[in-house]
């Protein structure tokens, strides 16, 4: 068996700056298909492991296989994700030089799975004993915790990450792990309200659903069946093949009390999850002079004893919003429509709001709890990946331009330092060329005439603007940008394949179109004040800490969605090149 490996292992070429024809696509290519079907997922391209996703669980990640690339050469066995693991650990521990580990690629290509896989490595090759087991217990723990509340099942993938995690794991100076700290980055928080055909929400609530006791869902009054309830039900895809939500549920109970969340957080937690379900049942109808008026008053009843806050607030928030112009206050009722998008609104804030406070929760458990003098990391990123979907919106704008961002950091940390360095050195060389797509990344950053601008521009004057004259102001500032194409802007033959309200991003993984209808709303991010005054006035334990009265008190206008983005993003590139 052992023979008939190693012969296997050696099918194609393990790592490509071996390959004869290193510079063709087509034997690239062909070098992985090859390796793919004699079950070679991982093959080399210098230091970078390239995975190929199988789809189907391999039996290559045992405790035989960790202590098979412990300790060993990066090159001395076979490609794979330990071996990239091992590399960095020794580097950290024999060098005491900070590491990161960068997890890319498409949606579905397997990013999580790869990041659980180095983590596993981490706690099973660190010394045994009794403090460090509980630090490495946290760690591995986590990841259940935040896939449930931060995954979900898309047309691409069952298990898709919709918000993006940078994890640093700690060290002291012996390469004990000491604690760790999650940073997260843009939820994918419309998936809440919804879904599209075939997709579903975030797991937690089809495995509270699916795992709860009976006397748990009666106390929330709710019931077992997804299909009852509005924002589950949309993508008709509730059930997964092959995944045991009731046995999910199960493991994140335990998850979280390994991570120190006691009874009360997790029944707060519960209890907000049962709002935003019941928040998405609430019907309205247009009453006298087109004002909204509830048909289920019931139900606002129940989601109110469930919050713990005044029932007659929250109705009043539901259907009306406070605006304020300079020292008027106006309370103006809102129409069937507007009360919709309101309800909408305040569901996906609870929910990015109880998703920040569950990773800060998971940070102050992770934290050291002994000194140590002078701590050494390694970082673990894994982002979301490149998203070309039938219909693509703000979310995935979003997720590209974060893929451009990352793409353009590795260019500059590997192809072009690597050059620079040769030049400079007079070192003869063969020029390896390579897109440059600090011209995307502009296109969508730039300040003034960037998309994130335009785009905040245009949020600047609302009921005066909307996702057409943002489209309208795109088209006239970038008509001339070689990356950019709208229909506007296209040929006949280009105004076959673009509608009128879209437009086209030539990015370094490929072209997609944009829709940008809905863009300024969730650009916009707004909770209007009355929902947050109901929700301020709410008894839950999570809530009181998320929801404060400053928000109500503070005239300041908050960045838009897109402009928080684009800054944590920048941080995390200055973070990853100080690791680097």
């Amino acid at each position: 068996m052992e023979q008939d490996l190693h012969v296997r292992d050696r099918v194609g070429v393990q790592d490509f700056v071996l390959l004869e024809d290193h510079t063709s696509e087509s034997a690239f290519i062909e070098n992985l298909q090859k390796r793919f079907n004699e079950g070679l997922i991982y093959t080399y391209i210098g230091p970078v492991l390239v995975s190929v996703n199988p789809y189907k669980n391999l039996p290559i990640y045992g405790s035989d296989y960790v202590e098979k690339y412990r300790n060993v050469n990066f090159y001395e066995l076979p490609p794979h994700v330990f071996a990239l693991t091992d590399t960095a650990l020794r580097s950290l521990r024999g060098e005491l030089i900070n590491q990161c580990i960068l997890i890319s690629g498409e949606s579905g290509a397997g990013k999580t799975e790869a990041s659980k896989k180095v983590l596993q490595f981490i706690a099973a090759t660190t010394r045994k004993k009794a403090n460090l087991e509980t630090v490495k217990d946290k760690l591995l723990q986590s990841n259940p915790v935040l896939e449930a509340f931060g995954n979900a099942k898309t047309n691409r993938n069952d298990n898709s990450s919709r918000f993006g995690k940078y994890m640093d794991v700690e060290f002291d100076f012996t390469g004990d792990p000491t604690g760790g700290h999650i940073i997260n980055y843009l939820l994918e928080k419309s998936r809440v309200v919804f879904q599209a055909k075939g997709e579903r929400n975030f797991h937690i609530f089809y495995q509270l659903l699916a795992g709860a006791d009976d006397a748990l869902l009666e106390k929330l009054s709710l019931k077992r069946d997804p299909s009852h309830y509005v924002y589950l039900k949309q993508g008709d895809s509730s059930k997964v093949s092959g995944v045991d939500d009731a046995e999910g549920f199960k493991t994140v109970r335990e998850a979280l009390k390994v991570m120190e969340i006691g009874d009360e957080e997790q029944q707060a937690l519960y209890l907000l999850l049962s709002v935003i379900i019941h928040l998405g049942n609430i019907e309205f109808s247009s009453g006298d002079g087109g004002r909204a008026r509830i048909t289920n008053p019931d139900l606002v009843s129940t989601i109110a004893k469930l919050l713990q806050c005044p029932e007659e607030k929250l109705v009043k928030a539901l259907l009306n919003k406070t605006i304020e112009a300079r020292d008027d206050v106006v309370v103006s009722p809102m129409a069937r429509d507007e009360a919709v998008k309101a309800r909408d609104a305040l569901s996906k804030s609870v929910y990015e709001r109880m998703f920040t406070w569950l990773v800060q929760r998971l940070n102050r458990s992770l934290q050291s709890s002994w000194e140590v003098k002078k701590k050494y990391v390694l970082g673990i990123l894994d982002i979301y990946g490149f998203e070309i979907f039938q219909s693509n919106s703000f979310e995935q704008l979003c997720i590209n331009y974060c893929n451009e961002k990352l793409q353009q950091l590795f260019i500059e940390l590997t192809l072009k330092s690597e050059q620079d360095e040769y030049r400079r050195e007079g070192i003869a060389w063969e020029p390896v060329t390579y897109f440059d797509n600090k011209i995307i990344c502009d296109l969508i950053e730039e300040k003034h005439k960037g998309i994130i601008s335009i785009m905040d521009e245009e949020c600047l004057v609302p009921g005066e603007t909307n996702d057409k004259t943002f489209l309208n102001k795109m088209d006239k500032l970038l008509s001339d940008h070689p990356h950019y194409l709208s229909h506007a802007k296209g040929d006949n033959k280009m105004k076959k394949t673009i509608e009128r309200e879209e437009f086209r991003l030539l990015h370094y993984a490929g072209e997609v179109t944009y829709n940008v209808k809905g863009f300024l709303e969730k650009n916009n991010d707004l909770l209007y004040r009355d929902l947050k005054d109901a929700m301020i006035s709410s008894s839950n334990l999570i809530t009181k800490d998320v929801f404060t009265s400053s928000e109500l008190s503070s005239r300041k206008r908050l960045d838009t969605a897109a402009s928080q983005f684009k800054t944590s993003l920048a941080r995390l590139v200055e973070i990853l090149i100080i690791l680097e």
